[in-house]
């Protein structure tokens, strides 16, 4: 593993460990008496965008699910993706990330420079101007157990990492999978379902240590290590 990757799961068990990770998951989902965030629907919002049928495709509800998370896909490239070109050369590559893969059993192949993941991404991002965020986004409804929601407030968190697919993937992969078994373990203490990925248990808790007090420039959370 490498000192990046180490840092990394580093800041992610940090804040991992505390009963405030599992308030904070729980007040995510609605489960503390609230209502809940919008995006407690993102992975399940008409049935899951990895489900069967759907899988391979891009729907509309996708396109629904990522403004859960406060992030839209530009009107011109939703019909792309929907009826149009666009949406077959996604058609092409979502078959080749497993959509049963975890990141941790995933090899560092399926999401390194060349992989189906990096080309859709970059497809989205640097060729159809959706954003880096977004395009991740939307990703990661497609292979909610593959690829990880990452936004400016997790980045802050984390540092800025050079390589964030692959950093996480190594310190998931580390000690015999350690860090999945903990996010895993912190669903079941937060009694959140089944159906919600480790990857998204890692997102909500750190987007929720952060985002609050998170700012765009200069922030002071900034790649901040807490218990």
């Amino acid at each position: 593993m490498t000192a990046e990757s180490s840092r990394l799961g580093d800041i992610v068990r940090s804040h991992l460990g505390s009963e405030r990770a599992v308030v904070a998951l729980r007040r995510y989902f609605g489960l503390e008496g609230g209502a809940p965030y919008t995006g407690a629907r993102f992975e399940l919002l008409g049935g899951g965008g990895d489900r069967g049928g759907v899988a391979d495709v891009v729907t509309a509800e996708d396109l629904v699910a990522v403004q859960m998370l406060s992030v839209t896909v530009p009107g011109r490239v939703s019909l792309d993706l929907l009826e149009g070109d666009l949406g077959q050369q996604m058609s092409r590559l979502l078959p080749e990330m497993p959509r049963e893969l975890d990141m941790a059993d995933a090899e560092a192949g399926e999401l390194e420079s060349g992989s189906a993941a990096e080309w859709a991404w970059d497809l989205l991002d640097a060729q159809h101007g959706v954003g880096w965020v977004t395009a991740g986004k939307l990703l990661a409804r497609k292979r909610p157990r593959l690829v990880p929601v990452y936004d400016r407030v997790v980045r802050c968190v984390l540092g800025s990492p050079s390589s964030f697919w692959l950093d996480l993937h190594r310190a998931l992969r580390a000690d015999g999978h350690a860090l999945h078994h903990e996010l895993l373990d912190l669903r079941e203490r937060a009694g959140i379902p089944e159906t919600v990925s480790a990857l998204r248990v890692c997102d909500v808790v750190l987007w929720m240590a952060h985002h609050e007090d998170h700012r765009p420039l200069r922030c002071a959370g900034h790649g901040t290590i807490s218990g």
